[in-house]
Protein backbone atom coordinates (compact mmCIF):
# COMPACT_ATOMS: atom_id res chain seq x y z
CA UNK A 1 0.00 0.00 0.00
CA UNK A 2 1.27 3.46 -0.87
CA UNK A 3 2.49 5.39 2.19
CA UNK A 4 0.50 8.42 0.98
CA UNK A 5 -2.75 6.67 1.88
CA UNK A 6 -2.52 8.35 5.30
CA UNK A 7 -2.84 11.77 3.69
CA UNK A 8 -0.21 13.32 5.94
CA UNK A 9 1.68 15.09 3.16
CA UNK A 10 2.44 18.61 4.36
CA UNK A 11 0.69 18.11 7.70
CA UNK A 12 2.48 19.81 10.59
CA UNK A 13 2.90 17.43 13.52
CA UNK A 14 4.67 18.42 16.75
CA UNK A 15 6.33 15.58 18.69
CA UNK A 16 7.54 16.42 22.19
CA UNK A 17 10.51 14.40 23.35
CA UNK A 18 11.13 13.93 19.65
CA UNK A 19 14.92 13.68 19.69
CA UNK A 20 15.27 10.23 21.26
CA UNK A 21 13.49 7.01 22.19
CA UNK A 22 9.94 6.43 21.02
CA UNK A 23 9.62 10.09 20.07
CA UNK A 24 12.48 9.89 17.57
CA UNK A 25 10.91 6.85 15.92
CA UNK A 26 7.58 8.68 15.72
CA UNK A 27 9.33 11.65 14.11
CA UNK A 28 11.14 9.42 11.62
CA UNK A 29 7.89 7.68 10.65
CA UNK A 30 6.11 11.00 10.15
CA UNK A 31 8.91 12.30 7.95
CA UNK A 32 8.76 9.09 5.92
CA UNK A 33 5.05 9.53 5.19
CA UNK A 34 5.48 13.13 4.09
CA UNK A 35 4.51 15.09 7.20
CA UNK A 36 6.30 18.21 8.39
CA UNK A 37 7.46 16.70 11.68
CA UNK A 38 8.66 19.03 14.41
CA UNK A 39 11.04 17.48 16.93
CA UNK A 40 10.49 19.34 20.20
CA UNK A 41 13.04 18.54 22.87
CA UNK A 42 15.28 20.04 25.55
CA UNK A 43 18.28 18.64 23.72
CA UNK A 44 17.88 20.30 20.33
CA UNK A 45 18.48 23.80 19.03
CA UNK A 46 15.60 25.74 17.49
CA UNK A 47 16.01 25.98 13.75
CA UNK A 48 18.21 22.92 13.38
CA UNK A 49 17.16 19.90 11.32
CA UNK A 50 17.13 16.34 12.63
CA UNK A 51 16.88 13.72 9.89
CA UNK A 52 14.31 15.74 7.98
CA UNK A 53 12.47 17.16 10.99
CA UNK A 54 12.47 20.81 12.09
CA UNK A 55 13.74 21.23 15.65
CA UNK A 56 12.41 23.46 18.42
CA UNK A 57 13.96 23.54 21.88
CA UNK A 58 11.41 23.45 24.67
CA UNK A 59 11.01 22.67 28.36
CA UNK A 60 7.51 21.19 28.50
CA UNK A 61 7.18 21.99 32.23
CA UNK A 62 7.61 25.76 31.62
CA UNK A 63 4.53 27.60 30.28
CA UNK A 64 6.59 30.35 28.68
CA UNK A 65 8.82 27.84 26.91
CA UNK A 66 5.77 25.93 25.67
CA UNK A 67 4.11 29.07 24.32
CA UNK A 68 7.34 30.07 22.59
CA UNK A 69 7.53 26.61 21.02
CA UNK A 70 4.03 26.92 19.59
CA UNK A 71 4.81 30.36 18.19
CA UNK A 72 8.03 29.06 16.62
CA UNK A 73 6.08 26.33 14.82
CA UNK A 74 3.44 28.79 13.62
CA UNK A 75 6.11 31.17 12.36
CA UNK A 76 7.74 28.31 10.45
CA UNK A 77 4.67 26.63 8.99
CA UNK A 78 1.67 28.90 9.62
CA UNK A 79 -0.41 26.10 11.13
CA UNK A 80 -0.39 23.06 13.42
CA UNK A 81 -2.28 19.91 12.47
CA UNK A 82 -1.39 17.61 15.34
CA UNK A 83 0.48 17.33 18.62
CA UNK A 84 2.07 14.12 19.87
CA UNK A 85 2.48 14.60 23.62
CA UNK A 86 5.34 12.14 24.01
CA UNK A 87 7.86 13.73 26.42
CA UNK A 88 8.05 11.78 29.66
CA UNK A 89 10.33 10.37 32.34
CA UNK A 90 10.26 7.17 34.38
CA UNK A 91 12.12 6.84 37.68
CA UNK A 92 11.57 3.35 39.19
CA UNK A 93 10.74 3.77 42.88
CA UNK A 94 9.22 1.64 45.65
CA UNK A 95 6.53 3.06 47.89
CA UNK A 96 8.45 1.56 50.82
CA UNK A 97 12.01 0.22 50.69
CA UNK A 98 11.29 -2.63 53.07
CA UNK A 99 14.85 -3.99 52.94
CA UNK A 100 16.23 -0.53 53.64
CA UNK A 101 19.28 -1.13 51.48
CA UNK A 102 18.69 1.54 48.82
CA UNK A 103 16.80 4.52 50.26
CA UNK A 104 17.41 6.40 47.00
CA UNK A 105 14.99 3.98 45.31
CA UNK A 106 12.14 4.78 47.71
CA UNK A 107 9.58 7.22 46.32
CA UNK A 108 10.01 10.73 47.70
CA UNK A 109 8.72 14.20 46.91
CA UNK A 110 11.57 14.95 44.53
CA UNK A 111 11.14 11.88 42.28
CA UNK A 112 7.35 12.11 42.54
CA UNK A 113 7.44 15.78 41.58
CA UNK A 114 9.77 15.26 38.61
CA UNK A 115 7.58 12.59 37.06
CA UNK A 116 4.36 14.52 37.54
CA UNK A 117 5.95 17.73 36.26
CA UNK A 118 6.93 16.22 32.91
CA UNK A 119 4.34 13.47 32.47
CA UNK A 120 1.24 15.33 33.67
CA UNK A 121 1.92 19.07 33.84
CA UNK A 122 3.90 18.95 30.59
CA UNK A 123 1.11 17.10 28.81
CA UNK A 124 -1.42 19.66 30.07
CA UNK A 125 0.66 22.70 29.11
CA UNK A 126 1.44 21.47 25.60
CA UNK A 127 -2.11 20.28 24.97
CA UNK A 128 -3.59 23.58 26.11
CA UNK A 129 -1.23 25.75 24.05
CA UNK A 130 -1.76 23.70 20.91
CA UNK A 131 -5.51 23.20 21.44
CA UNK A 132 -6.01 26.96 21.41
CA UNK A 133 -4.67 26.98 17.85
CA UNK A 134 -6.54 23.85 16.77
CA UNK A 135 -9.85 25.26 17.97
CA UNK A 136 -9.24 28.46 16.01
CA UNK A 137 -8.42 26.41 12.92
CA UNK A 138 -11.46 24.20 13.36
CA UNK A 139 -9.55 20.92 13.11
CA UNK A 140 -6.64 18.96 14.54
CA UNK A 141 -5.49 16.06 16.67
CA UNK A 142 -3.85 15.72 20.08
CA UNK A 143 -2.25 12.34 20.72
CA UNK A 144 -1.07 11.63 24.26
CA UNK A 145 1.57 8.95 24.85
CA UNK A 146 0.34 6.72 27.65
CA UNK A 147 1.60 3.30 28.76
CA UNK A 148 0.17 -0.10 29.60
CA UNK A 149 1.22 0.67 33.18
CA UNK A 150 -1.48 3.34 33.29
CA UNK A 151 -4.07 0.58 33.10
CA UNK A 152 -2.29 -2.33 34.76
CA UNK A 153 -0.01 -0.69 37.32
CA UNK A 154 3.63 -1.74 37.55
CA UNK A 155 5.76 -2.97 40.44
CA UNK A 156 8.28 -0.31 41.38
CA UNK A 157 6.66 2.22 39.07
CA UNK A 158 3.59 3.37 40.96
CA UNK A 159 4.12 7.10 40.43
CA UNK A 160 4.92 6.63 36.74
CA UNK A 161 1.82 4.44 36.36
CA UNK A 162 -0.27 7.10 38.08
CA UNK A 163 0.95 9.75 35.63
CA UNK A 164 -0.11 7.57 32.72
CA UNK A 165 -3.49 6.95 34.32
CA UNK A 166 -3.84 10.72 34.40
CA UNK A 167 -2.93 10.87 30.71
CA UNK A 168 -5.73 8.42 29.91
CA UNK A 169 -8.20 10.55 31.87
CA UNK A 170 -7.00 13.72 30.14
CA UNK A 171 -7.58 11.99 26.83
CA UNK A 172 -11.17 11.01 27.57
CA UNK A 173 -12.08 14.36 29.10
CA UNK A 174 -10.45 16.58 26.46
CA UNK A 175 -12.06 14.55 23.68
CA UNK A 176 -15.45 15.36 25.18
CA UNK A 177 -14.56 19.05 25.46
CA UNK A 178 -12.98 19.51 22.03
CA UNK A 179 -15.00 17.21 19.79
CA UNK A 180 -17.49 19.97 18.96
CA UNK A 181 -14.60 21.97 17.49
CA UNK A 182 -13.53 19.09 15.20
CA UNK A 183 -10.49 18.37 17.38
CA UNK A 184 -9.78 14.74 18.23
CA UNK A 185 -7.90 13.59 21.34
CA UNK A 186 -6.56 10.06 21.46
CA UNK A 187 -3.84 8.17 23.31
CA UNK A 188 -1.43 5.37 22.54
CA UNK A 189 -0.27 2.94 25.26
CA UNK A 190 2.89 0.96 24.45
CA UNK A 191 3.73 -2.15 26.43
CA UNK A 192 7.18 -3.75 26.62
CA UNK A 193 9.24 -2.27 23.81
CA UNK A 194 12.70 -2.89 22.41
CA UNK A 195 15.46 -1.12 24.32
CA UNK A 196 16.54 2.41 23.50
CA UNK A 197 19.42 4.56 24.65
CA UNK A 198 17.09 5.91 27.35
CA UNK A 199 17.20 2.55 29.14
CA UNK A 200 20.42 3.32 30.96
CA UNK A 201 22.44 1.30 33.44
CA UNK A 202 21.15 3.53 36.23
CA UNK A 203 17.55 2.90 35.13
CA UNK A 204 18.09 -0.86 35.00
CA UNK A 205 19.71 -0.85 38.45
CA UNK A 206 16.76 1.05 39.92
CA UNK A 207 14.18 -1.15 38.20
CA UNK A 208 15.96 -4.34 39.25
CA UNK A 209 16.06 -3.26 42.90
CA UNK A 210 12.34 -2.46 42.88
CA UNK A 211 11.70 -5.92 41.41
CA UNK A 212 13.94 -7.68 43.93
CA UNK A 213 16.40 -9.02 41.35
CA UNK A 214 19.87 -8.24 40.03
CA UNK A 215 20.08 -6.07 36.89
CA UNK A 216 21.39 -9.01 34.86
CA UNK A 217 18.37 -11.05 35.93
CA UNK A 218 15.71 -8.69 34.61
CA UNK A 219 13.48 -10.91 32.50
CA UNK A 220 13.82 -10.72 28.74
CA UNK A 221 11.92 -13.94 28.02
CA UNK A 222 8.87 -12.19 26.65
CA UNK A 223 7.23 -15.42 25.48
CA UNK A 224 6.19 -15.95 29.11
CA UNK A 225 4.29 -12.68 29.48
CA UNK A 226 3.43 -11.45 25.97
CA UNK A 227 1.02 -13.58 23.92
CA UNK A 228 2.65 -12.55 20.66
CA UNK A 229 5.98 -13.78 22.07
CA UNK A 230 8.26 -10.78 21.57
CA UNK A 231 8.84 -7.19 22.56
CA UNK A 232 7.37 -4.35 20.53
CA UNK A 233 9.31 -2.44 17.89
CA UNK A 234 9.52 1.33 18.19
CA UNK A 235 8.68 1.74 14.52
CA UNK A 236 5.42 -0.10 15.22
CA UNK A 237 4.52 2.64 17.68
CA UNK A 238 5.51 5.22 15.06
CA UNK A 239 3.19 3.62 12.52
CA UNK A 240 0.29 3.54 14.97
CA UNK A 241 0.81 7.21 15.85
CA UNK A 242 0.95 8.19 12.17
CA UNK A 243 -2.36 6.42 11.59
CA UNK A 244 -4.05 7.94 14.65
CA UNK A 245 -3.12 11.53 13.74
CA UNK A 246 -4.27 11.03 10.14
CA UNK A 247 -7.78 11.53 8.78
CA UNK A 248 -7.95 7.76 8.25
CA UNK A 249 -8.66 7.65 12.01
CA UNK A 250 -11.20 10.47 11.90
CA UNK A 251 -13.79 8.63 14.04
CA UNK A 252 -11.32 7.62 16.76
CA UNK A 253 -11.28 9.96 19.76
CA UNK A 254 -11.48 9.77 23.54
CA UNK A 255 -9.80 6.39 23.76
CA UNK A 256 -6.40 4.87 24.52
CA UNK A 257 -5.16 2.37 21.94
CA UNK A 258 -2.96 -0.38 23.41
CA UNK A 259 0.07 -1.63 21.53
CA UNK A 260 1.31 -4.35 23.84
CA UNK A 261 1.28 -7.65 21.94
CA UNK A 262 -1.81 -8.75 23.88
CA UNK A 263 -0.17 -8.36 27.29
CA UNK A 264 -2.51 -5.71 28.69
CA UNK A 265 -6.16 -4.84 28.53
CA UNK A 266 -7.57 -2.64 25.78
Amino acid sequence: MNENWLGLDGQVVIVTGGASGIGKHVVDTLVKVGANAVAVDLNVKTGDELDGAYCVQCNVTDPESVNQMVQAVLEKYGKIDALVNNAGINLPRLLVDVKGEKPEYELNEDSFGKMFAVNVKGVFLCAQAVARELVKQGHGVILNMSSESGKEGSQGQSAYSATKGAVDSFTRSWAKELGKYNVRVVACAPGIMEATGLRTTAYNEALAYTRGVKPEDLSTDYSKVIPIGRDGKLDEVGSLVAYLVSDQASYITGTTVNISGGKSRG
